[in-house]
């Protein structure tokens, strides 16, 4: 039987941005001091990390000495987490930050991702391979950017997710896929998806259908709405420990191989989010995790990777990246 892989990734980042605050600069990076919370991980159950971290965390001392800790002495993967409103250049802009991307100029956020990418080679020594955007607020020109910036996995897109005015992946399946791109013959990406499946099989379809027959808001807050009633979930900050299981038991029956779970690496600092403002709190979270891990690992084996090292693990479905950006090809 094969073994189930399992993907840990945290997004490492600035303190204070689910207070609706995006400075450019001044932002603080001491949470990231807290992924100590975290090496039961790698130490108990011989799990990696994948740690995907922003401008001012790369940029800090002190947080660049944690990120060193963690790939010298656990193996951690360190990948690119994009917040083009801290990330130089900057330039003028229409509408206050965070702005969506699919409203930034395309060669402003070619030049944001040269910038975090340069940093990430001079500060820790390492050439990265991984991806996420910030707010998960990809988009068509983002992801095609991405080869050239030599990134091969991107982790951006949340299944029957939807945000108002956000990029439509609600329907996107909840295993790797290769999203072939429009910019060249052969560029592609995998896209490893944050683990979200439906309750019951079959539900996103006539959700999905049932909302492009709506005026767009009431349509989009139809699909905002169903993940949190007719979805489980792998994220330990965004749901309990009994959905945990449900989300990995489905996705596994249904013929899954791959869970990917994530984290802000500011939720591990009492008080630097707001749905974890004492230590009580972010106790109850890291023992979610390790409770989640000790049940997954009982099952059956489970191999731990990084994101980069999924790419050949496995011969991936391949999709047109147009299926995301032309919604009625997904009608058909």
């Amino acid at each position: 039987m094969r073994p189930l892989t399992l993907l840990i990734t945290i997004d490492v980042e600035e303190e204070g941005l689910f207070s609706r605050s995006y400075p450019r600069t001044g932002a603080t990076v001491t949470n990231v001091a807290s992924l100590a919370r975290l090496e039961f991980i790698p130490r108990e159950f011989g799990l990696p990390l994948t740690l995907l971290v922003t401008y001012p965390v790369v940029q800090d001392g002190p947080a660049r000495e944690v990120l060193d800790h963690w790939r010298q002495t656990h193996g951690a993967e360190i990948g690119v987490h994009l917040h083009p409103w801290n990330t130089p250049p900057f330039t003028t802009l229409p509408d206050p930050e965070p702005i969506r991307c699919r409203r930034l100029d395309r060669d402003l956020l070619e030049a944001k991702l040269e910038t975090l990418g340069a940093a990430i080679q001079a500060n820790l020594g390492v050439t990265p391979r991984s991806f996420r955007m910030g707010r998960f607020d990809w988009g068509p020109e983002l992801l095609g950017l991405l080869p050239g910036a030599g990134i091969t996995v991107d982790s951006s897109m949340v299944p029957l997710q939807q945000k108002a005015g956000g990029p439509d992946h609600f329907l996107l399946p909840p295993d790797p896929v290769f999203l072939a791109l429009e910019n060249g013959p052969g560029a592609r990406v995998l896209e490893a998806p944050p683990t979200m499946v439906p309750l019951v099989r079959g539900t996103p379809e006539l959700v999905y259908r049932l909302s492009r027959r709506l005026p767009r808001p009431w349509g989009e807050k139809l699909l905002g709405g169903f993940r949190y009633v007719a979805a489980a979930n792998l994220q330990p900050a965004w749901s309990p420990l009994a959905s945990m299981l449900a989300a990995a038991r489905l996705h596994v029956r249904r013929g899954g191989r791959v869970l990917t779970m994530f984290l802000h690496s500011s939720e591990l600092q009492p008080g630097a989010t707001p749905n974890f403002p004492t230590r009580a709190a972010v106790d109850g979270l890291v023992a979610k995790i390790r409770a989640f891990l000790t049940r997954l690992t009982r099952t059956g084996e489970v191999r731990g990777l990084t994101l980069a090292e999924l790419p050949g693990q496995g011969d991936w479905p391949v999709i047109p990246l147009s299926s995301w950006t032309r919604p009625e090809e997904r009608l058909r």
